[in-house]
């Protein structure tokens, strides 16, 4: 008696189930109408004017702020040193005229990594992971090449880890 009950149960979840996600997959939204259209000027009336009457000259101050047109791209690979893909490794770059790092990132499961910065100038970036002795390289982005690519071969530190 208790099994049939317990299946007469299961029965009716699951249908409940089923309406359910049917009903919900089936169910179409009233859409609601669109708005009515702005009735167009007359011919012999001009457009009101425009609240900015220069719109281009503050898109494209807004596009050249947000555009990497020209930017550096730093891209590269860090391995161990027995010549595998070093995850998780913690990269810094800065001018070489500052001491503060201003751009950072960390490699990908393949070891991979890639930074933009902007053209014009020099660049150090240092490669930092644990147990393992710190590298330096210099990046020149003051020639026409819009990338460059490194590839570091890290070291395991001296005396054990860090």
């Amino acid at each position: 008696m208790r099994a049939s009950l317990r299946a007469a149960r299961w029965r009716i979840a699951m249908g409940a189930m089923i309406f359910l996600i049917s009903l919900s997959t089936c169910s179409v939204r009233a859409q609601e109408p669109a708005p009515p259209a702005a009735p167009a000027p007359p011919a012999n009336q001009q457009p009101p004017p425009a609240e900015n009457p220069n719109p281009s000259a503050s898109s494209s101050s807004k596009r050249s702020r947000n555009s990497h047109a020209n930017d550096f791209l730093i891209i590269g690979t860090v391995f161990t040193d027995k010549a595998y893909a070093f995850p998780g490794v913690h990269l810094r770059v800065r001018r070489s005229t500052e001491k503060k790092f201003r751009w950072e990132t960390y490699t990908n499961s393949r070891g991979e990594f890639a930074i933009r910065v902007p053209q014009g100038a020099e660049y150090e970036i240092v490669v930092v992971a644990k147990g393992f002795t710190d590298q330096s390289k210099p990046i020149s982005a003051k020639s026409g090449i819009s990338e460059d690519s490194v590839v570091f071969e890290m070291q395991p530190a001296a005396g054990g880890k860090k």
